[in-house]
């Protein structure tokens, strides 16, 4: 399971994206972004997160380390926002941090250049877990250090949000060419041939088993956690050895 910290300080909300994460600092003196689990994408958006983050960590992709970050609603008693306010006292308990990267700017596909074979690994990944949120004009990138970092995962596989038609939702191309890596000449093919294999049900089962019980819970449709944990593993499983044929909208892909 992911590592367990308590948030001791809400240093202030990041008004960036739709879902108001803040930073906070933690009983272990690490700051994180938190996100939480009273914001309006809900508890699904943090299981993406968690699939997503850990599975890209073990092909080899940057992400910030992941953790799980307890939240006593009191902590906002002082925040003078009524909406962050509001945000904290809804979401008590379990929530996810991510490691705040100091010193990372924002990736401006104008102003940095990634080459193909690069540009087309993280083009494979977003193509295997459908993400409709790395455009040109939202990249989802950090630059720190002369290199690239994959942030924010919770806009991606959206058949989580419809389990009956998961199956089918899984199978559909993936239109790359709003990527914000798109004019880079991606090399999916070559991508594909590296991190196709590694994608197997046992790696899946290891990512499955770092998303918390609590955020699994009451899923119409499944008994148990694990079930639901099956359940996100397979469609990755089965678009993992297609996937690089599914991606529409770049130069040399169909």
């Amino acid at each position: 399971m992911l590592k367990e910290v308590i948030a001791t300080r809400f240093i202030t909300p990041l008004r960036e994206g739709g879902s108001l994460p803040g930073l906070v600092e933690a009983d272990d003196l690490g700051t994180y972004v938190i996100k939480f689990t009273g914001a309006g994408q809900g508890r699904k958006t943090l299981v993406a997160e968690v699939v997503c983050g850990e599975l890209a960590r073990r092909l080899g992709f940057r992400v910030p380390r992941l953790v799980t970050i307890d939240l006593d609603p009191d902590l906002g008693l002082g925040e003078p926002d009524p909406e962050v306010q509001g945000l904290l006292k809804s979401s008590g308990g379990t929530n996810l941090g991510m490691d705040f990267l100091s010193g990372a700017l924002g990736f401006d596909p104008l102003a940095f250049a990634v080459d193909a074979e690069e540009a087309g690994r993280i083009v494979w990944f977003d193509a295997l877990v459908n993400n409709v949120d790395r455009s040109w004009r939202n990249p989802n990138l950090l630059r720190r250090r002369d290199e690239v970092w994959l942030i924010d995962h919770g806009a991606t596989m959206i058949w989580h949000h419809n389990w009956p038609g998961a199956e089918a939702s899984a199978a559909r191309p993936y239109d790359a060419s709003d990527h914000a890596l798109a004019s880079f000449a991606p090399d999916i093919a070559r991508a594909a041939v590296h991190l196709a294999p590694l994608v197997t049900e046992d790696l899946l089962t290891e990512v499955t088993a770092q998303i918390p019980d609590v955020w699994l819970t009451d899923e119409p449709g499944f008994d148990t956690a694990d079930d639901l944990r099956r359940a996100y593993a397979r469609p990755l499983l089965a678009r993992a050895a297609v996937v690089h044929d599914l991606v529409n909208g770049i130069g040399g892909t169909r």
